[in-house]
């Protein structure tokens, strides 16, 4: 369902192409120079296939709610609210315990500050405690030497980032990013889904639910997995159905990983940006900002919790192993699962992918590769 301009026939070959493989629900959405070019969506927003995928269906996003973040401070950034080079504490001034004073705002947002997990245990429900989150964050020590390397906060990087967005905007993330971004846009992506909306939701599906499974790794695409994963990736364990789909986690401000959205939201965010921060009459940001905002901070190293190689930005992630197509200034944002989304500003394409069906493709070519490589055909 939906459209697709003359010239972009192959990406929606390539989309109905998904449901050979895995795919039960998705969206895609492509803008090319300010125009909107694919818009599709298809199959079913539930495991039991019982509920079509409708043109408004969201569904989290994960991680890929790490990019809209990064915007906003980029929007603090250009209000003067916040500077990149300052040190965390000139806002944040709890934050300096335990030797963490040094650390700036763009290390904090390139996954430098060694604040990757949570020393104590922790349960899904301590997500929900904002002030919890941010006092045990800043109190605690820095698990290696802020600056020195990176390791991916998985989900500790939303009250970080988040917090310092209170404090200088005087409101909650979920306010700032409405009224600075998805408002203006007109962009279907919301950080804490208004309980109004949870009737537009997709069920997310587990990887164990997947109807095929990937195969096997040989033995050298196999590595171990590096000691402080567990720690970010795993304290606390979030499943995809029981804790991400609950009524709490839709409502919640989990900065960094419950975003919902469909992919035309998605898009519709980086078809600005791919255009210097404008599209149509609406402009959020100028391109001198967006500039600043992916200056590359980590680049050609090992990242200490995935255990391979991000380029990283101010919080975007800049086009590693041509993940966001050919141009390797492309930057965006992806998420567990399979989600994405991006913007080139060398071509004008702003890209949003969002899908229930989670899946660690991983030796296989991800599915929103597959299709970022049809748009590359096309243009």
């Amino acid at each position: 369902m939906g459209e697709v301009k003359p010239g972009f026939d192959l990406v929606r070959d390539e989309f109905a192409r998904l449901w050979d493989d895995i795919e039960v629900g998705a969206s895609f959405c492509v803008f090319h120079r300010g125009e909107k070019v694919v818009d599709i969506w298809g199959g079913y927003a539930d495991r039991e296939m019982s509920r079509e995928w409708q043109e408004g269906t969201l569904v989290n996003v994960f991680s890929t709610t790490k990019g809209l973040v990064a915007l906003a401070i980029a929007i603090l950034f250009e209000e003067g609210k916040i500077d990149y080079e300052a040190k965390v504490v000139s806002y944040w001034p709890e934050f300096g315990a335990q030797g963490k004073h040094t650390i700036t705002v763009a290390q904090l947002l390139s996954h430098q500050a060694g604040l990757c997990g949570v020393q104590s245990l922790l349960t899904v429900e301590d997500l929900y405690d904002w002030k919890k989150m941010v006092n045990l964050l800043a109190s605690q020590p820095p698990l290696w030497t802020p600056g020195s390397c990176a390791g991916y906060h998985s989900v500790t990087w939303g009250f970080l980032v988040g917090e310092l967005v209170r404090r200088l905007s005087g409101k909650t993330l979920v306010q700032y990013f409405s009224e600075k971004i998805a408002e203006p846009l007109g962009a279907d992506f919301y950080i804490g889904l208004p309980e109004s909306e949870f009737h537009r939701c997709a069920t997310l599906i587990g990887p164990n639910h997947a109807r095929k499974k990937p195969a096997p790794a040989s033995n050298s695409d196999k590595s171990e997995t590096p000691e402080l994963n567990r720690i970010a990736m795993q304290n606390p364990i979030i499943a995809p159905f029981k804790h991400a789909c609950s009524k709490r986690w839709r409502l919640a401000e989990i900065a960094a990983s419950n975003g919902h959205a469909n992919a035309r939201g998605i898009a519709t965010i980086y078809g600005a940006l791919a255009m210097g921060g404008t599209l149509g009459d609406t402009t959020i940001i100028s391109a001198k900002t967006i500039g600043a905002a992916t200056k590359i901070e980590v680049d050609e190293e090992i990242d200490l919790v995935l255990g391979r190689q991000v380029r990283r930005g101010r919080g975007f992630i800049i086009n590693t192993n041509s993940d966001y197509g050919p141009n390797p200034n492309a930057f965006g944002h992806n998420g567990t699962g399979g989600s994405t989304g991006f913007a080139d500003p060398e071509t004008g394409i702003g890209i949003g992918y969002a899908m229930n069906q989670m899946k660690s493709e991983y030796p296989a070519t991800p599915r929103s590769r597959r299709l970022i490589d049809a748009v590359y055909e096309c243009i």
